[in-house]
């Protein structure tokens, strides 16, 4: 399961740095950006991206353990 948090933060980090035209018009997305502005969102899902890999990378280290 760590794999998969890391992953999915990877990818949100990069959309967030590379501002992918595509995923920020994306239905979901856009949601937050019309709730924080295009550069708000941006910061939002480049933190959610950093938290899921940090999160991942301590599961995958065993310092939290899969219940």
């Amino acid at each position: 399961m760590g794999w998969v948090f890391i992953v999915s933060g990877a990818f949100a980090f990069l959309a967030a740095v590379l501002n992918w035209e595509w995923f920020m018009n994306h239905r979901k997305v856009r949601f937050f950006v019309r709730l924080f502005g295009r550069t708000g969102a941006r910061i939002f899902y480049g933190v959610i991206g950093l938290v899921l890999v940090l999160l991942g990378l301590l599961l995958v280290t065993g310092v939290i353990q899969e219940s």
